[in-house]
């Protein structure tokens, strides 16, 4: 989930008010694409800057008074206070709407008839997503990582987790490794060694992670399982949006990501949870509600890991998101950041549940 967005549609699974606007960090971008992706704002001090998130986007009319002091709201013209403002979306909202039903429309209407479909969508966007990674390191780090085995070594990892499991999975990856260790070797010897790890960081971060997901879906409810594993994905995004927007004061990891709040964490468990009791009872064959809140509790931590996760390397690279392919919601991984690292997660614990087939 990129850490602009939290702002948008929470059908979109924002969690989190937008965040001060900033100077864009690093040198800027040669051109092409890359001149699309926005840079990352600097973290603020924890303890200095504006007290409520919100500050920034006041009139300067009621903006809080030169000599107001203390560690509450401050105070503004007529007695009002800033954290009564309303907060406003950092990204255009009706495209972020209507790309995300258009995304959900076609996620499910191919999961749902035809698995090899989807199985076909998620290459996709494992093949997009490298594209995306690889180009960022490139023109931010200098880091050449290459992307054709990666891009042929991602796909096959993809199918062969659909048609072998998890034997495939891993032979597909071992094979993708070697492939980029060699393919490295027909450029200069300077930074080998920084170059192919970041290689293999990026096949194991994205085809091998999303691979799970396909796995999910070899079982003969797989359609079901992969559902639950997106709405709980989502759910628990939104509730982490709802509760943090309304709620938020206490922030959860400033350095890396702002506006996250713990607040926010308390509705990404609550939500996740509810919606897996529901979920394990009504669309998992042999599913029990007590085993859909395990679910959901894991399913919220892993997602806001995995958004952190992504936030740290967005901030390493100075950029804000990974791409502009989704007009409102930036590029393909920054969709992905909280589905790739909870896949395993869900996978493993509903063969643990109902088994894996």
């Amino acid at each position: 989930m990129n850490d602009s967005s939290r702002g948008s549609s929470p059908g979109a699974g924002y969690w989190r008010a937008p965040e001060q606007p900033h100077a864009p960090a690093g040198p800027g971008y040669d051109g092409g694409e890359a001149a699309q992706t926005r840079p990352m704002p600097p973290v603020p001090d924890a303890s200095g800057g504006p007290q409520f998130r919100d500050e920034s986007a006041l009139p300067p009319e009621r903006q809080p008074h030169p000599g107001a002091t203390g560690t509450g709201a401050s105070a503004v013209p007529g007695g009002r206070r800033a954290a009564r403002t309303r907060k406003k979306a950092g990204r255009n909202l009706p495209a972020a709407i209507g790309v995300g039903v258009g995304l959900g429309a076609v996620i499910i209407a191919s999961l749902f008839v035809e698995k090899a479909a989807f199985v076909g969508v998620v290459v996709l966007a494992v093949v997009v997503g490298l594209w995306e990674l690889t180009s960022r390191l490139s023109e931010r780090k200098g880091i050449r990582v290459p992307l054709v085995p990666l891009a042929v070594g991602g796909t096959a990892m993809v199918v062969a987790g659909y048609v072998r499991d998890a034997e495939g999975a891993w032979v597909a990856m071992a094979l993708t490794a070697l492939a980029v260790l060699v393919w490295r070797m027909t450029q200069p010897p300077e930074n080998y060694l920084r170059d192919v790890t970041a290689g293999l960081f990026a096949a194991f971060y994205v085809p091998f992670l999303a691979t799970f997901v396909v796995m999910m879906l070899a079982a003969h409810d797989g359609p079901w399982r992969v559902f639950v594993f997106l709405l709980l994905t989502v759910v628990s995004d939104t509730g982490a949006y709802a509760v943090g927007w309304r709620f938020g004061r206490h922030k959860l990891a400033p350095r890396i990501s702002p506006g996250k709040t713990r607040e926010g964490l308390v509705g990404a468990v609550a939500f996740a949870m509810a919606a897996g009791a529901l979920s394990m009872r009504f669309l998992i064959d042999g599913g029990q509600w007590w085993q859909g809140l395990l679910l959901g509790l894991a399913v919220a931590a892993s997602a806001t890991l995995g958004d952190l996760g992504e936030s740290m390397i967005k901030r390493d690279l100075g950029i804000k998101d990974m791409g502009t392919l989704l007009p409102g919601h930036g590029g393909i991984m920054d969709r992905l950041d909280s589905l790739l690292p909870t896949a395993p997660v869900v996978w493993l614990l509903l063969v643990i549940f109902v088994g894996s087939s």
